[in-house]
């Protein structure tokens, strides 16, 4: 049973690392901005609020992640793309991240951050390091389910994260790099 599971969750991890199915960088590129797109979409129906909070910052992020937690460890990785209110441009962005702690299971989800601040949205894009804690539980396919989910992160920035599909229990400490993806930039 623990080597039906294994195999199960490695799946999860290289499928998680698998392309969009886009071979060119301006079709990977227009594939990242139609997920920004679908997940701003969500986001404004579920918090229509989150609407005036993004026009009005500096700018914003969406990324799509993928997370498989062990036991004593979580690994994740995805994409996205940071949006600069101000000239309007993209920066595509890639991710990976590592933890520690108590849980098991996996999850996809999607994240959307909102800089307060230039500096900080400037720093996020040249340096791209988190540090934080994170708690959430998620029973979640399609539709059906729900997921609840917490997250400490610096200040300057308010992160909401909305749970595609996954079964996962986790309570984790981790180190998250963001960096700017060198073919789509």
């Amino acid at each position: 049973m623990q080597r039906k599971i294994l195999v199960f969750l490695m799946v999860v991890v290289l499928s998680a690392c698998a392309t969009t199915g886009a071979t060119t960088n301006n079709e990977k590129r227009q594939a990242i901005l139609d997920m920004k797109q679908e997940v701003l979409s969500e986001l404004y129906r579920k918090r229509p609020d989150t609407r005036s909070q993004v026009a009005k910052a500096p700018g914003y992020a969406v990324f799509s992640n993928a997370n498989v937690n062990l036991i004593l460890a979580s690994f994740s990785g995805g994409q996205g793309v940071v949006r600069d209110n101000k000239t309007g441009g993209h920066t595509y962005m890639n991710m990976g991240e590592a933890g520690i702690g108590f849980g098991l299971g996996v999850k996809d989800f999607r994240a959307v951050f909102i800089f307060h601040d230039s500096d900080t949205m400037n720093s996020f894009i040249e340096s791209g390091w988190e540090f934080g804690a994170h708690a959430d539980a998620a029973a979640k396919a399609g539709e059906k389910g729900g997921a609840v989910a917490g997250e400490i992160l610096l200040d300057g920035v308010t992160v909401y994260q909305m749970t595609e599909s996954g079964l996962a229990l986790q309570a984790t400490l981790k180190g998250t790099k963001y960096w700017k993806d060198g073919d789509l930039n």
